[in-house]
């Protein structure tokens, strides 16, 4: 739409050119600033709040970031969707309020503390920094976010360490133990050594990681029962090993069993090692494998099945070192042995792996029988024998070393393989039994009803997945996830605010209503009100048996329980549950998609939300992840800053966010680019509809041209459609068919049509204000259609469209506005089959006019004369538009002659051999006709001087 001018402005015969205050450069990285500020002092939010009230409610319940560091690319891409969401569900009728939320407690802001004012700061002085940190960094990425612009209620967000939301949390935390969901145990929990603390599922990555893998023989002890197992009157000789495989030598201390399947074959060898004879227990499929790693020679005596091995012990490698190892391990009997690697036998160290755990306690194992030598920060206790006061890591050593020398180290190799990382300290992490709370997930609450697992599983069957593949995946981590580790050991966080009996380690009975008592605390002066709360005030005498909890609560219960804490808590005017759409990234299916439907599983029976959106990550042009190290990543701030946060939207809109996000410079001069296609038709559309208004000047629907009314029903057919996309959080298609509306159906067919009426017919003739009627329409549409992407610019549109009267009807804002209702037209379909066929024939004789003007034989499209033969369909569609079918082609004349078949259809093209009008451009044979104005063809001397043309159709 950039040709938008006829040329020769110095002609003595005007045309109508009208102007328009909304310029041709958008500038936006410098005046959306502006426009940011307009809509803060002048509460747009609020305005479309009061315009929106009694509405049926959407609500988006915003998933928080955290509160800790400037907001990236990924960031932006979550908050825009949000936004494109909110507005366009607003716009299409709905009360769509946006609250938008931090998650404010946690470690990484805890470790921000230690880094800035050192460790082993008293709890109550953490607690203050923390938590003035955290505010410190909401404000800095709210500006942010307002910047993109978001709107939202941005004066009163939510935090989950506002002290409501925190004595909430707490109370919710107390509805589950009166449920009975949640239990206090010893198992083995991801253990971070950085953190000092367990970790959620959600906070653990694999990388991989080199240690040794070391086959280690644990000595024969009840000689009988191990030859009465293989069916022999008595072993061969008296020394012999089991034989496992492990890649963690730092649990050979803690081994307390040893693992077989009951229906593998293991096979009694015969060898021998420096001379002396040596037995084996290897599984039968292993034993060829085996020998060649351990480079020995041997034959197999006897076969036996684990289940005949059961129950008999052997003795721990190092039993000769030291008292402390010289214990019995026993066979136990456990499913999850292979033979896919290894030995076929399975070394037991309960306290650092989940099955061995299991099979040790169903073995009978009782807690206090567990070996747990392994400390918080990675040491073994310094009273370990050999082993004592170091890191599990730097242990690994010197343990291999002691089982050499007992003869009991088969071989060692070093071997790469993918191990559990700290997703933050980007460190190993283990498993390491400690007592913590977990929410059972198989657990039957009191009530009887079903279980958390069961629950949470029918939940996700009755929840919409944007894209659907999200179901699966949430479906797959629920169904296999272990009871979930509510506890933390760190300070800033929600307190498990309970009292615990010395001796028993029970619950104190009077527990709800305690908790009750500590949320009210809490309510007035935050978390520290628990740290500070001294036993005695609430417990009275009974203080003197009693401990307070010193667990804080896993930050994704906090954020994961957002339904309950603010939903129903800090913001149930803004509300309501469950909330129709939680969006996050698609890690979140381990995050807080998942923590929140835990949590509203056991509250509320159903998870918090009715369908699920899913966005991927963003990588570089070239499909790279975005890392500060390789210098790939594209900052937000710097986009708003020099190309303007529309073509960031434009951007993030047309992107298909089911899959990964490309961006690159090369990929934003393409956005830009297509901004300015639209932003040029806006101005067309502005610019020629800037002296009509509606009330006085709108020819009725049934009185239209027809070209006019096709443009209407077209344009009813994209807003039917688009709004439809819109619905389904499909935004792509939307910026892909606006686009090609504004360059094809626009720019390149009505518009392009359209100018001869709008410049050259008579100001105030029924042929321009037809025109302009429906291009008043269309700009209604295409303004709320473009508004919930290029918020700014739909808004800077609508200030210089709508006219000073509806300004103001609409709070001065488009977003107080619902999509445009477009008049109601007869034979809308007919309309539109017409003119495609119409326009394919355009395309054809299109074609032939360039290669004219390319060989020199015509200047414009206007000096061509056409002869169009078509037949049938075609033929009545061309013919109807009679004298106006030149209009359609932009030639000075147009005639369309029938043909019988589509054989004989043909396209003939002459040079015009008339004058040509000096003021409408076209040649015809009546320029001149007029003495007084000879320069005139009879059209313009009748639209400036006379009764007008008659136009009927185009």
């Amino acid at each position: 739409m950039s040709d938008n001018k006829p040329k020769k402005q110095e002609s003595k015969y005007p045309v109508n050119m009208t102007e328009t205050p909304f310029p041709m450069r958008g500038d936006l990285a410098k005046r959306e600033p502006g426009w940011v500020k307009q809509w803060q002092d002048k509460k747009i939010y609020e305005r479309v709040r009061k315009a929106s009230k009694g509405r049926p409610k959407f609500v988006l319940h915003d998933g928080p970031p955290y509160a800790n560091g400037d907001i990236h690319i990924g960031h932006a891409v979550n908050k825009i969707l949000k936004d494109i969401v909110v507005k366009s569900r607003t716009l299409s009728g709905f009360d769509a309020p946006y609250v938008p939320g931090w998650d404010c407690h946690g470690m990484p802001i805890e470790i921000q503390i230690e880094k800035l004012f050192g460790k082993n700061l008293p709890t109550a002085e953490v607690l203050t920094k923390a938590r003035a940190y955290a505010y410190e960094q909401v404000e800095r990425q709210k500006k942010d976010f307002i910047r993109l612009g978001v709107l939202g209620e941005w004066d009163n967000p939510y935090l989950t360490m506002n002290f409501g939301n925190e004595a909430d949390e707490l109370r919710a935390l107390g509805k589950l133990l009166e449920k009975g969901y949640v239990y206090r145990g010893l198992k083995p929990v991801n253990w971070c050594f950085d953190c000092g603390s367990a970790l959620a599922e959600a906070e653990v990555e694999y990388k991989d990681k080199r240690d040794p893998a070391i086959d280690v023989g644990f000595p024969f002890h009840e000689h009988d029962k191990l030859a009465a197992a293989f069916g022999l009157p008595a072993l061969p000789t008296g020394d012999g090993f089991v034989v496992i495989w492990t890649t963690t030598p730092w649990t050979i201390p803690s081994n307390q069993a040893l693992n077989m399947h009951h229906e593998v074959t293991y096979a009694l060898v015969q060898s021998e090692r420096d001379g002396k004879p040596l037995m084996l227990i290897l599984a039968k499929d292993l034993v060829e494998a085996c020998l060649q790693r351990y480079k020995l020679e041997g034959t197999i005596i006897a076969t036996a099945t684990g289940d005949k091995l059961a129950g008999i012990a052997f003795k721990h490698p190092l039993h000769a070192r030291d008292a402390f190892y010289n214990r019995l391990s026993p066979v136990y009997i456990a499913d999850y042995v292979t033979t896919e690697s290894g030995t076929g036998v399975v070394h037991s160290a309960p306290a650092y792996g989940q099955d061995d755990f299991i099979s040790c306690k169903s073995h009978g194992m009782k807690d206090d029988e567990i070996l747990k030598p392994v400390m918080g920060d990675g040491k073994y206790i310094p009273s370990l024998p050999l082993f004592g006061g170091m890191t599990i890591w730097e242990a690994s050593k010197p343990i291999c070393e002691a089982l050499r020398e007992a003869g009991a180290l088969f071989e060692l190799k070093m071997f790469d393989h993918s191990y559990m990382h700290c997703w933050r300290h980007k460190t190993p992490i283990v498993y390491r039994a400690t007592s913590q709370w977990f929410a059972g997930m198989d657990i039957q609450p009191l009530d009887g009803g079903s279980t958390l697992r069961e629950t949470a599983l029918e939940g996700i069957e009755a929840t919409e997945f944007f894209p659907d593949w999200g179901k699966a995946r949430l479906h797959g981590m629920i169904a296999n996830r272990p009871d979930w580790t509510l506890s933390r050991q760190r300070q800033w966080g929600v307190p498990m605010a309970v009292f615990i009996h010395k001796e028993t380690g029970e619950l104190h009975p009077r527990t709800p209503e305690l908790l009750e008592q500590v949320a009210k605390l809490i309510e007035q002066g935050g978390i520290d009100a628990w740290q500070a709360l001294d036993a005695a005030t609430l417990l009275g005498a009974e203080a003197e048996h009693y401990v307070k909890n010193k667990d804080t609560l896993d930050v994704w219960f906090d954020s994961g329980c957002t339904h309950q804490t603010v939903l129903r808590g800090s913001h149930p005017e803004q509300s309501h549950f469950p909330a129709d759409l939680y969006l996050e990234g698609s890690d979140q299916h381990r995050g807080w998609f998942h923590s929140s439907l835990l949590t509203s599983s056991m509250l509320n029976g159903r998870p918090p939300y009715k369908a699920l959106l899913t966005h991927g990550f963003v990588v570089d042009g070239e499909g790279k992840k975005m890392s500060k190290s390789i210098g790939n990543t594209v900052a937000p701030q710097k986009v708003s800053d020099t190309l303007g946060a529309d073509i960031l939207r434009l951007w993030v809109a047309a992107t298909d966010y089911t899959s990964e996000l490309s961006i690159s410079d090369e990929i934003l001069k393409r956005v830009t680019e297509s901004y300015r296609r639209i932003r040029n038709t806006l101005r067309f559309l502005l610019a020629n509809t800037s002296d009509f208004d509606p009330k006085a000047n709108a020819v009725p629907v049934a009185e239209l041209l027809e070209i006019d009314r096709y443009a209407l029903a077209n344009m009813a057919a994209l807003q039917a459609d688009l709004a439809r996309h819109y619905e389904r959080y499909e935004f792509h298609p939307v910026v892909s068919k606006l686009q090609n509306f504004c360059s094809e159906d626009l720019g390149g067919f009505y518009l392009d049509i359209l100018k001869d009426r709008l410049y050259t017919s008579a100001v105030d003739s029924k042929a321009r204000r037809s025109a302009q009627t429906a291009l008043w329409h269309i700009t209604q549409s295409l303004l709320r259609l473009m508004a919930p992407i290029l918020c700014f610019t739909a808004e800077e549109a609508w200030a210089s469209f709508a006219g000073a009267e509806a300004f103001k009807a609409s709070d001065e804002t488009i977003y107080t506005q619902t999509w445009w209702q477009l008049p109601e037209l007869a034979g809308a379909e007919g309309l539109l089959a017409k003119y495609a066929t119409i326009i394919a024939v355009r395309a054809d004789v299109t074609k032939q006019l360039e290669e004219l003007r390319g060989s020199g034989a015509i200047g414009s499209s206007l000096q061509a004369e056409l002869e169009i033969k078509a037949a049938g369909d075609k033929f009545k569609a061309l013919a109807s538009l009679d004298d106006d079918l030149k209009f359609i082609f932009i030639t000075s004349l147009a005639k369309a002659v029938e043909v019988a078949s589509e054989a004989d259809e043909a396209v003939n093209v002459a040079a015009s051999t008339a004058q040509k009008c000096e003021r409408c451009w076209h040649y015809r044979a009546d320029v001149g006709s007029h003495a007084d104005h000879p320069g005139l063809c009879g059209r313009c001397y009748s639209n400036l001087f006379g009764a007008g043309e008659s136009r009927k159709f185009a």
